[in-house]
């Protein structure tokens, strides 16, 4: 388990002192760091069992503690920094999950299918992915409107900050193995394709695989920039009904994030279904070697 970093009032009005810049550069990777982790869990929630609703929330609570820690940090400690964490954030928010990105851990559709051996086409496996990925990010809607009642406004910024980089990781993971489930897997390597399914979730479409965008040109490109630091500040509005009490909150935050992130998956696979797989023999080939109990159990 990541470590937790746990905040005081005092915290957010420590004056910064001159290795502020060192601690924020340090901060940031332990913010994408964390980012990648959660996102990683999400193949935790593939299979049928559901975990109870306490156990979510209690999870979703300790991720978004560790993550809201490491965003302060970035952020800075000063008040009035912390108090502008809304606007200044948007832009700090894009750049967190582009670091983010690369370091999300997006199973090829070899080892989808060899963990999902009962998903016999690309739909079912599809259903099986997404129903994972909203159950993570209903734990962590839930975790954050569990713990809303905090002491000052900015803290409470940077809990619903760090709920939407948390919520955007999964869901970008979930976009590049769609896109893995569809045989439409972007080019380039690592950092190209996260990229590229960054773009897709900016977006709400799969990825057009004649015109790749490459991490560069997604940092250096004004108006893709633009467009990701839109949809993170919507994402976030509309995570603020997680900021009534207690369970309540936790309540209205998953049921938000279930319901935004099914719309995500629904709107990206409406988009693939309609696209030609480069390799039409693609699910074939990554059938996974039959075992020696399915080769028995098979009809002669």
């Amino acid at each position: 388990m990541a470590r937790i970093r746990r905040l005081s009032s005092a915290d957010w009005f420590r004056k910064p002192g001159p290795e502020a810049g060192e601690v924020a550069d340090r901060a940031a990777e332990e913010a994408a760091d964390e980012i990648a982790s959660i996102a990683a869990e999400m193949e935790q929630w593939d299979g049928t069992a559901e975990a109870e609703p306490s156990h979510r929330r209690e999870r979703g609570r300790q991720r978004l503690a560790s993550l809201a820690g490491a965003l302060a940090g970035v952020l800075g400690r000063g008040g009035r920094t912390a108090a502008q964490g809304t606007v200044l954030g948007v832009r700090t928010l894009a750049d967190r999950l582009l670091d983010a990105a690369p370091r999300i851990p997006v199973r090829d559709l070899a080892t989808l299918r060899a963990q999902h051996p009962g998903a016999t086409d690309p739909e079912q496996l599809a259903d099986r992915l997404t129903a994972g990925a909203v159950k993570a990010s209903a734990g962590i809607g839930a975790g954050v409107g569990a713990v809303a009642m905090l002491p000052t406004p900015p803290a409470m910024a940077v809990e619903i900050a760090a709920e939407t980089l948390a919520v955007a990781g999964i869901e970008v993971k979930l976009i590049a193995e769609l896109h893995e489930v569809y045989g439409m897997r972007a080019q380039g390597g690592v950092t190209d394709r996260a990229s590229a399914y960054v773009n897709a979730w900016t977006n709400r479409r799969g990825i057009d695989l004649t015109r790749p965008v490459g991490m560069a040109a997604l940092r250096l490109s004004g108006e893709l920039k633009q467009q990701l630091r839109r949809r993170l500040t919507r994402s976030t509005l509309r995570k603020v009904p997680t900021l009534t009490p207690l369970l309540i909150g936790a309540g209205i935050g998953a049921t938000i994030n279930s319901r935004d992130t099914r719309r995500l998956s629904d709107q990206v696979r409406n988009d693939l279904r309609r696209r030609v797989p480069p390799d039409p023999g693609y699910w074939a080939r990554a059938q996974p070697p039959e075992t020696p109990s399915r080769a028995r159990s098979r009809p002669r």
